[in-house]
């Protein structure tokens, strides 16, 4: 409940911060303190002090899963300030604006991350998409953004309908939006009002997490956004639909995983098979992290598909391992030129740290041993395996791992072993010490997973 009240605050904070601060350089300063804020809000929120305790009338559930959640997601955007904070002001004339939106966003995936009711969780996606459609056309002299934006709106709308369509079929199937009471209150004569809703439902959660074939938007408003916008959407608002997705899942629909489990392998393999596929045909690395996002979200759909409790480590797991590296490689990303292959060739010889560090995260990315991304794809792939069913998929998602590994190590290949110039880029000694830790803490949770995850059964 704190980190929802005070993004919130906070938010307001950085609107009214823009109009007396003159200085926009100081816009960046009060952004990683209200993440400071954020992250220290939710730490009493995990030793049970909140600024109110009510979970008004059951409507948020302060469950450890959803909490430690959001601790990860703060750490991510801790990270995301510090690095690419600077970009965010160079967008536009309005960075405090920017920022503001920003902790708006943070105050919804709170509420998806907590709710424990229908509607607290159509508010809080509506609260994480209408600032990303502002976010997306925030620089108003790049024809190609405000294209994606009124894309990214539209279709986004035509989501929120689907949504709010299935839930209203849940009710009427169960007579409540509480998650737990849905599958337990459903009446066998109105069975079909529930599936249809779960249906509806899992099409506007998938469409917000960009799978397939719900995934149409993805490139054209990755592409488009400001670069800067494209880290923070790809990253932590993704994974933060995820953890309301899985919660869904988990806690309303267990019990009738023969109504909607063939459905979600179906569009695993088919993210997973459009990702990976489409990724290794790109030209531009931004584009191509595009696609890569969609075949992430297909791992990250196999939490959602075995909802078990090696599910919900190996989400966690993931949300921190995909979130550092894509955070970290777009970082680097928003302060070049040029975004094909070729303009990555020599990347090595001019700036060693960070290719180094940009390596660790593709590696991450693509799954390689001794990097977070790997023990996150075996968590996940672990728990589609205990949830014992549909075997081929597991072996499939093996196999598009395969194939990541050829457009990711592209760019490492481009770094390395390309003659070039190598672009030049300015950084500071604190970008580059920020980057270092990123590849820690990737190395780190690659080596010692139990790290995060052993946080789930700490009291």
């Amino acid at each position: 409940m704190n980190l929802i009240l005070i993004s919130a605050l906070w938010g307001v904070v950085m609107m009214f911060s823009g109009l007396f601060i003159k200085s926009r350089t100081a816009a960046k300063t009060v952004a990683v303190a209200g993440a400071v804020a954020l992250l220290i809000g939710n730490i009493f929120d995990l030793s049970g002090k909140m600024i109110i305790s009510s979970d008004f009338k059951g409507m948020l559930q302060y469950e450890r899963f959803g909490l430690i959640f959001l601790t990860v997601l703060v750490i991510a955007l801790l990270v995301y300030l510090l690095l690419s904070g600077d970009e965010v002001m160079a967008v536009g004339k309005h960075p405090y604006e920017y920022f503001a939106l920003i902790f708006f966003i943070m105050s919804g995936a709170g509420l998806v991350a907590l709710f424990n009711n229908l509607l607290i969780l159509f508010i809080g996606i509506e609260i994480i998409s209408i600032p990303l459609y502002i976010l997306t056309a925030s620089d108003k002299r790049n024809l190609k953004g405000n294209e994606a934006a009124l894309k990214y709106f539209l279709m986004g709308s035509f989501s929120t309908g689907i949504m709010l369509l299935g839930i209203a079929f849940l009710y009427g199937g169960s007579g409540s939006f509480r998650v737990e009471n849905i599958a337990v209150a459903a009446n066998e004569s109105y069975m079909i009002f529930t599936v249809i809703g779960i249906v509806m439902i899992m099409i506007a959660l998938a469409f917000k997490v960009s799978a397939a074939p719900f995934h149409f938007w993805t490139p054209d408003v990755y592409d488009g956004a400001p670069t800067v916008f494209t880290s923070f959407m790809a990253t932590i608002v993704k994974v933060a639909v995820f953890i309301g997705f899985l919660n869904l899942f988990a806690n309303g629909f267990a019990g009738m995983t023969g109504k909607w489990q063939l459905t979600i392998s179906i569009i695993i393999a088919l993210t997973l098979f459009i990702g990976n596929i489409t990724a290794v045909y790109q030209q531009s690395v931004k584009r191509m992290l595009a696609y890569s996002s969609i075949a992430q979200a297909g791992f990250m759909m196999f939490s959602v598909f075995a909802i078990n409790d090696l599910a919900k480590q190996g989400l966690l797991l993931y949300a921190a391992a995909y979130s550092l590296a894509t955070i970290g490689i777009f970082a680097i990303l928003s302060k070049m030129k040029d975004y094909t292959f070729d303009g990555f060739n020599g990347f090595a010889k001019k700036q060693p740290v960070l290719a180094f560090v940009l390596a660790v995260c593709f590696f991450s990315l693509a799954g390689i041993p001794a990097t977070a991304g790997f023990f996150a794809k075996y968590y996940v792939l672990a728990a589609a395996v205990k949830a014992g069913a549909y075997l081929w998929l597991i072996i499939f998602a093996v196999l598009m791992a395969a194939v990541s590994v050829y457009y990711y190590f592209r760019v490492i290949q481009a770094m390395y072993f390309k003659d070039g110039e190598g672009q030049e880029i300015a950084v500071t000694p604190a970008f580059k010490a920020i980057m270092v830790v990123v590849a820690v803490l990737i190395i780190a949770l690659g080596l010692l997973p139990n790290l995060l995850t052993n946080f789930l059964t700490l009291y």
